[in-house]
């Protein structure tokens, strides 16, 4: 028997859904919904499904059999830290965010260009204040990164009238994408756009990618958000370039750091949406990860390593 430990803090009322879709005659399934749950299980766990930032130093540590993790997120920044032994392989959630990623950009671009936050304050104040409402149709979006999740905001933003272009140093040409740029001419191309979004994985060539010289390179009529890791956004150049007008406004839903500590001043930043890092979530959140968990799960239990998708890193055989 195999036995697969899943844990899920965040939304515990899913374990009962993953208990059910995943059950197998060879396969002992144990859930936790609490650090405490999964250190207590771990000791037998050959595989361990759970968010990236689950896999705690600690819990790896009580885990000393195992030999997969499959991350429930697309990041597994907490997991490549830990010293991973050769035959533990790592799967992530790759793919699966689009929708919600969308949405998430689609809304804070509407809430920048129509100056929602206004609209709420007026709300609570009873004040009825009417200005002339900006349309996103007709619009230029430069997309930071090509990837999958890219790949589904070009389709939605196409779909509402605006014209799109990419940064990629891997690809030069895309479902749609007018045009694909080489990182090199981002400050070139941030000057066009009226909004510059971030997506790129987060690397050493990517940390302080977005820094003062595109912010100061970008129109002062134009929108910054990031939905992608904090540290590709040089927070102290975006804060300057808010408070001095460089750009319009911005709308981050991450950050260097998280949560967003109380005395930090981008809370006070002027024309700044802040959004809890939420853009990966979502209310259907198991059901779009259980088609990525049942097929590399299928792979694993059958003895066929080499049909896993979403690798991050292969394990050697012991």
């Amino acid at each position: 028997m195999t036995t697969l430990l899943l844990a899920e803090y965040e939304k515990p009322d899913d374990l009962a859904y993953y208990r059910r879709e995943l059950a197998a005659p060879d396969l002992t399934l144990l859930t936790a919904a609490s650090e405490t749950d999964a250190l207590g299980q771990a000791a037998e766990a050959e595989i361990l499904i759970g968010k990236a930032q689950t896999v705690t130093p600690a819990l790896f540590a009580a885990a000393p059999k195992l030999r997969w993790i499959q991350a429930l997120t697309t990041g597994t920044d907490p997991i490549d830290a830990l010293p991973l032994p050769p035959h533990l392989t790592v799967t992530s959630m790759r793919g699966i965010h689009g929708p919600q990623m969308s949405e998430l950009a689609i809304m804070l671009m509407l809430s920048l260009l129509r100056d929602f936050p206004r609209m709420l304050e007026n709300q609570k104040e009873r004040r009825w204040q009417r200005w002339p409402q900006r349309l996103l149709s007709g619009r230029r979006a430069l997309i930071v990164g090509v990837g999958q999740i890219s790949e589904a905001l070009a389709q939605r933003l196409g779909a509402l009238g605006l014209d799109v272009e990419g940064i990629s140093d891997g690809r030069r040409e895309a479902p749609g994408f007018a045009a694909i740029h080489p990182r090199a001419e981002l400050p070139d191309a941030a000057s066009r756009a009226d909004f510059v979004i971030v997506v790129v994985p987060y690397s050493a060539d990517t940390h302080d990618l977005i820094g003062e010289r595109v912010l100061r390179a970008m129109k002062p009529d134009a929108y910054l958000v990031n939905i992608a890791r904090g540290r590709i956004v040089n927070e102290a150049a975006l804060r300057k370039a808010l408070e001095e007008k460089w750009i319009a406004g911005a709308a981050l839903d991450v950050f260097e750091r998280e949560p967003l500590p109380a005395e930090d001043p981008l809370w006070r930043a002027p024309n700044l949406i802040v959004t809890p890092h939420i853009g990966g979530m979502s209310d259907r959140y198991a059901e779009q990860a259980l088609p990525v968990v049942k097929r590399n799960l299928a792979a694993y239990l059958d003895g066929r390593p080499g049909e896993m998708i979403n690798l991050v890193k292969k394990g050697e055989a012991r």
